[in-house]
């Protein structure tokens, strides 16, 4: 049974060792409302964070490629059918441009991230991109793509090109939730969306993944479930977030016209998430994502405190960001590179921790089994 006695006994456990945690007592945490209960959870996540990837925050320079989109998700503001949208892409002079802003500002790391495309003209750019990038840095810039369905061929092409991480979120482990949030056709199949990324973990990828949480319809033994997805599937990082409306999709208009949305609700849920996270998977990179500086302005150093240790700055030119909105009210849309960095030395020095410059921050969790299954294959040869 769980309850609110069991709260410190649950925290210690889940403390103590790696995926201590059953779905119930997941659902038993992410049901917490008492503003002392959440702080306990997120105090031991915390020291988690803490123990397991350390005080340091990683960066990854973030590059929006392009809003063009075949899908057409009825939560996402540059979904197909949103006509409103002004359509871009970058070119290579400037997706390179940014990659060397990147490397000036010393995040080590960058994301390149775009609407979901499959045409081989898409894929050969992204290819060229990121060969180009390693002539440009010489290896010194950590590569993730963020750039949705592709086939196996196509995800080893780019792993061969240069990249090693890859996000590819699969928004709700549920079938029949995941059925709630895309049209009913071949271009919107959960299976394919697993089968992903069970084919990005086959090729060698630093393989990540998340949801959103707070959907309309969405329980917390649901998101208990996501969580517990996470540790089947062995999941190296965790992007996730609180789900925010679009005024110009059909989710974010039913959800505005039905007055249901509760900023303070999902900002909670978000951080609950983050911090259970932690809990469960203690040495996995987990982003704290500009969709909760949308909820509130310390948004993003509250996700740090509740256990997460990744965030992505913005480096896309000014001029485009107003038209990468997956939500409303997104973030840093009216600065510039220089602002945004200077924005998040200031929000992560306020919280006492410090930014790790010029380091690729791999996952924790990606070296570790890397490093066992050297340390199987030569046992496998001695022998």
């Amino acid at each position: 049974m769980t309850g609110a006695g069991c709260l410190p006994e649950i925290l210690a456990r889940a403390e103590a060792r790696r995926g201590a945690l059953t779905e119930a007592e997941l659902a038993f945490l992410l049901r917490l409302e008492r503003e002392n209960e959440i702080g306990m959870l997120c105090d031991a996540a915390y020291r988690v964070k803490l123990r397991e990837v350390g005080k340091t925050v990683h960066l990854r320079g973030l590059i929006e490629l392009g809003n063009r989109c075949v899908k057409n998700c009825l939560y996402c503001g540059i979904r197909r059918d949103n006509t409103r949208e002004n359509r871009f892409t970058l070119t290579m002079d400037e997706v390179l441009a940014g990659a060397e802003q990147i490397l000036a500002f010393g995040y080590g790391s960058l994301v390149l991230q775009a609407g979901e495309r499959t045409d081989v003209r898409w894929t050969d750019f992204i290819t060229e991109a990121v060969r180009k990038i390693r002539e440009l840095d010489h290896g010194a810039l950590g590569i993730t793509l963020s750039l949705g369905e592709q086939s196996e061929e196509i995800y080893r092409q780019w792993f061969e090109a240069g990249a090693h991480r890859y996000l590819l979120r699969i928004e709700s482990s549920s079938p029949e939730l995941y059925a709630t949030l895309h049209p009913a056709d071949v271009l919107h199949r959960f299976a394919p969306r697993l089968e992903a990324l069970r084919a990005l973990r086959r090729i060698g990828y630093q393989v990540g993944t998340g949801v959103m949480s707070g959907l309309p319809g969405q329980t917390a033994e649901d998101l208990a479930r996501d969580l517990i997805f996470f540790r089947d599937l062995d999941i190296d990082m965790i992007g996730m977030g609180p789900y925010l409306p679009h005024h110009a999709t059909p989710l974010g208009q039913k959800v505005l016209a039905e007055g249901s949305f509760d900023p303070a609700r999902q900002l909670s849920i978000g951080l609950k998430m983050i911090a259970a996270a932690r809990l469960l998977l203690h040495d996995v990179n987990i982003a704290s994502t500009t969709a909760l500086q949308a909820l509130a302005p310390d948004g993003r150093e509250r996700g740090l405190l509740a256990g997460a240790n990744v965030m992505m700055p913005n480096v896309t030119a000014a001029g485009y960001r107003a038209n990468y909105q997956l939500y409303d009210n997104k973030p840093g849309c009216d600065e510039n590179a220089e602002e945004s960095r200077a924005a998040l030395e200031r929000s992560v020095a306020a919280i006492g921790e410090t930014v790790e410059y010029g380091a690729w921050g791999d996952s924790p969790h990606f070296r570790h089994r890397h490093d066992a299954k050297s340390v199987t294959t030569q046992s496998q040869e001695v022998r």
